[in-house]
């Protein structure tokens, strides 16, 4: 079975959790108890799910989101969320960690409505970088430690983890001491990048992670993002990433899902083709003002 179990139009498939890190032999038995408990429960809960979900503009006239479910089996999924600009893949993300509420239907994480978590408690399980990275006034070093002290960790562990990121994503030492303006674009989008790895939420939601990176760091964002073993979404307009990295692709089209479907089931050259022709009527839309 393939690691992102998925239902689509609101169904729902079977949970399989992961038995961690076991810790001796009775905490092995114990883990495979509980799993074997799931397996055979006939109460089906999914990591994700969202059920006929909409959103509409302020002014009413618009739906920025259109009746869309889809639902998330289990843990680790690698999800890609394409379309062309404008058609509400950021407002889908938004959703997600209640920087924006849905105007209809109801969205379910683990079981529960997303709507029952403090907004707090959820968004260190559910973390968005958002594509314009924000320091928020802070050093490098400040921005990394802040989401782990908002959690309690002691300071020796918020140390010790943001080394240990820093080593991985290959951050320079003398970064530590610097503020945003000291750092290109590409830079602060590393950092802001970094931020959500050290805070290791259940699912991250990443909207146009490598719009400022260089090629090298490109590649080294999917190396970890396929190594990681949470959930991750991202939108991206980036098709080659999208392609290297998702498990399963969730195609938006003015608002609606056009298509839900895994990584090998997906036409990407008539992905490419309708995103191209939508790239170009905009930008000749955008000309006519001149």
């Amino acid at each position: 079975m393939d690691v992102c179990d998925v239902a689509g139009s609101g169904g729902i498939v079977g949970d399989r959790r992961s038995l961690g890190h076991l810790d001796g032999v009775s905490a092995g038995w114990a883990g495979l108890a509980r799993c074997m408990e799931q397996l055979n429960s006939s109460e089906t809960v999914s990591e994700l799910r969202l059920e006929q979900v909409s959103v509409v503009s302020h002014l009413g006239h618009t739906r920025l989101l259109d009746r869309i479910s889809f639902a998330v089996d289990r843990p680790g999924c690698k999800i890609g969320i394409v379309g062309a600009s404008g058609a509400g893949k950021t407002t889908l993300l938004r959703l997600l960690n209640r920087l924006a509420e849905p105007s209809e239907g109801q969205i379910f994480w683990r079981g529960q409505p997303l709507s029952h978590y403090p907004v707090p408690s959820l968004r260190q399980q559910v973390m968005l970088v958002p594509q314009e990275p924000q320091l928020l006034g802070m050093t490098v070093e400040q921005a990394l430690a802040y989401p782990l002290q908002l959690q309690g960790f002691p300071p020796a562990e918020v140390a010790a983890r943001i080394e240990r990121w820093e080593q991985r994503l290959d951050i320079p030492e003398e970064w530590r001491s610097r503020s945003a303006l000291e750092l290109s674009a590409g830079q602060r989008q590393w950092v802001s990048l970094a931020r959500g790895f050290v805070a290791q939420p259940q699912l991250l939601l990443l909207d146009e992670p490598a719009s400022s990176l260089d090629p090298g760091k490109t590649e080294l964002l999917i190396r970890v993002l396929g190594q990681i073993g949470g959930t991750v979404a991202i939108v991206s307009h980036q098709l080659a990433m999208i392609q290297k990295l998702c498990d399963r692709i969730l195609w938006i089209d003015r608002g609606q899902l056009r298509q839900d479907k895994t990584r090998l089931e997906m036409d990407w050259e008539e992905v490419q083709s309708v995103l191209s022709k939508k790239s170009a009527a905009a930008v000749s839309d955008w000309n006519d003002f001149d």
